[in-house]
């Protein structure tokens, strides 16, 4: 009898998938453990594995359409063997056909395409989809380099997939080759194509949490200016004599590790709301903001006040890239007890983040700002950084709110305590 793969719950919050991309195709013998498809998520883009040994003998669901939980995907039979008729179901809301969401930075580049010959007629610029674009990571990349809108480029690629080569030819086609200066001061006409775009179940599930994190939640806001001249010494002195060994500290990785040790000696804001309880936790599992293409995700640093400012710094970077690829599994993004948002590299000098629930509370970090500021009786030129606290008042109480950013001004101002 054959076996049905369903769309499993791939996230705490997921309510339906998208099933993206067939990696297989039906008549393909598949093992247990190989991977079959790639399904979008509202956190992340997880590859969907096989639990069964034999054929593909039916594919349910169409890359591009949009699984609810439990819905059947997939086949797996003895050659020949009839393929089951799913059981009906009440439809998932419908999508257009989209492949998984391209990440901001590419992990490797894309195939290389075949060689397109000068007399190969540039692609005709095409409408935009109603949905999301399909496009390699490589060509996104590309595109926005050179200005160009992929929804006026035609892709060569299979389901009309927009690949490197379509956006070379694009770019010098006529038709589209004055955009690549659309970002200058004289640049004239619309800033950009008129279009509607599909929500997708990232920025669907952002929409929802932030919605009711702003209207369920009291938030208040506690500020403080940090001295950040000691830390910038610090770090740029670690970073000369740790260069042959590869080792390049960041100011957000100081940051994450301040907010570990600060929830040490204040606890009381590592901690969250459940309704006719507040339950306090004795491990900081510090996560912290990371921009994507279609929102953000924040991967999670477990166990932050056990680990060095070294090992935070390289597992950031390894979560960070990863994030951006789509590539984290749930337990990677999920379970943090504080949030870091860090915007200071954009160089916004101070802004109030949005408490990403069940936590209590989220550090906003500003830019390392260049100013005027006053030591003893003189006036000098210092650098300082001014973080935000946003905290949920169920649980935070202002005095533990201004006690956690005194804690924390303290550790960011003798850096060298985070180096204990």
């Amino acid at each position: 009898m054959a076996n049905i793969i369903e769309m499993p719950k791939l996230s705490d919050t997921m309510t339906v998938g998208t099933l993206a991309k067939w990696l297989r195709k039906e008549g393909d013998v598949v093992k247990a453990g190989d991977m079959l498809a790639e399904v979008e998520t509202d956190k992340a883009t997880m590859e969907l594995e096989c639990f069964f040994d034999g054929t593909i003998l039916k594919i349910y669901a169409p890359g591009g359409s949009q699984v609810a939980l439990g819905a059947p995907l997939c086949a797996i039979g003895k050659p020949g063997e009839a393929a089951p008729a799913p059981a009906p179901r009440a439809p998932a809301a419908a999508a257009a056909p989209a492949p998984a969401a391209a990440p901001a930075l590419p992990a490797a580049p894309a195939p290389a395409p075949a060689p397109v010959a000068a007399a190969t007629p540039a692609p005709v610029p095409a409408p935009a989809p109603a949905g999301r674009i399909k496009a390699s990571p490589l060509a996104r990349k590309l595109a926005a380099a050179k200005g160009l809108d992929l929804a006026r480029i035609q892709g060569s690629g299979p389901g009309g997939r927009i690949r490197r080569a379509d956006v070379l030819a694009a770019a010098a086609a006529p038709a589209l080759a004055g955009r690549a200066t659309a970002g200058s001061v004289l640049a004239k006409g619309p800033i950009q194509e008129e279009r509607t775009v599909a929500v997708s179940n990232m920025r669907g599930a952002i929409a929802r949490r932030l919605l009711e994190s702003k209207t369920q939640l009291p938030h208040f806001y506690v500020e403080i200016e940090i001295d950040a001249a000691p830390l910038a010494t610090l770090r740029e002195q670690l970073n000369a004599a740790l260069e042959g060994d590869g080792v390049k500290l960041s100011v957000n990785d100081f940051i994450l590790k301040a907010s570990a040790e600060a929830l040490r000696r204040v606890p009381g804001v590592n901690a969250s709301w459940e309704g006719h309880q507040i339950r306090y936790f004795a491990a900081a599992h510090v996560s912290f903001a990371v921009a994507i293409e279609d929102g953000l995700i924040t991967p999670v640093v477990r166990d932050a006040h056990l680990k060095s400012i070294f090992a935070i710094s390289t597992e950031a970077k390894s979560l960070g890239k990863r994030a951006k690829e789509k590539k984290l599994a749930p337990a990677e993004f999920t379970g943090g007890t504080f949030c870091v948002s860090n915007l200071g590299m954009m160089g916004i000098p101070r802004f109030s983040a949005i408490i990403n629930p069940p936590n209590a509370a989220i550090l906003a970090v500003g830019a390392v700002v260049r100013k005027p500021v006053v030591r003893g009786e003189r006036i000098e030129i210092g650098h300082t950084l001014t973080v935000t606290l946003s905290c949920d008042h169920r649980v935070v109480d202002g005095a533990v709110g201004a006690q956690y950013l005194n804690a924390l001004k303290t550790l960011l101002e003798s850096p060298a305590l985070l180096l204990l």
